[in-house]
């Protein structure tokens, strides 16, 4: 077996999240997931950096134009996040702001999530493992035109390092062990996944009884 690979957990205390280009707009452009199912995704995710007291910075491009303003239930979710309107950069990472903003995080896990994969996503995740940081990419709440292109994106950044995960596996990474709040986060999961509910149901009868 090799001795090189390095297990590099999701630590909440080293992370931050992205959330980039979640805009009505570009959303509508998303094919590789069913609307309602990647706006689950995008609000689970969201809902987990909230739990998790995770420095968030939201940003978005050309919101006067065609893409269009940022789903506001990510604006409501953290009213007191950094907030980036680019003007025009395609790659988040050109816009100064947004760089000093996670600067200023002192975190050095970044955890990407945005519209679309390929561009919005990749982009600064290349950047960002250019400048040394580790980079952890939500799948399923990034979203794209098809799965041939979105594939293509994941194959480009996981050359460069970049860590691929779903919104579950990042929050049960962040939570490491069950017993650290079991109501708290299975009512997260409860939220976002429909028959999660059932284990949670059962849990409680079971801790009732």
């Amino acid at each position: 077996m090799s001795d090189t690979f390095q297990y590099n957990r999701l630590n909440r205390d080293d992370a931050a999240l992205l959330l980039v280009d979640h805009q009505s707009g570009l959303i509508s452009l998303v094919q590789d997931f069913s609307p309602g199912e990647f706006k689950n995704n995008v609000l689970a995710t969201a809902a987990c950096g909230d739990y998790f007291g995770l420095p968030t910075i939201l940003t978005t491009s050309f919101e006067d134009g065609p893409n269009g303003p940022l789903v506001p239930e990510l604006k409501e979710t953290f009213p007191n996040a950094p907030y980036i309107a680019r003007p025009g950069n395609i790659n988040a990472w050109d816009n100064e702001e947004f760089v000093k903003a996670i600067k200023a995080t002192g975190k050095k896990q970044l955890i990407i999530a945005g519209v679309v994969t390929e561009v919005c996503v990749a982009f600064p995740a290349l950047s960002a493992r250019e400048e040394g940081y580790e980079v952890f990419v939500v799948t399923d709440a990034s979203g794209t035109f098809n799965t041939v292109t979105r594939d293509a994106a994941w194959y480009r950044m996981q050359q460069a390092g970049v860590q691929m995960m779903s919104w579950f596996a990042m929050a049960c990474e962040l939570h490491r062990d069950w017993r650290n709040d079991i109501e708290g986060l299975g009512q997260l999961f409860s939220n976002h996944i429909p028959n999660y509910r059932n284990l949670m149901t059962s849990y409680f009868a079971k801790a009732s009884s």
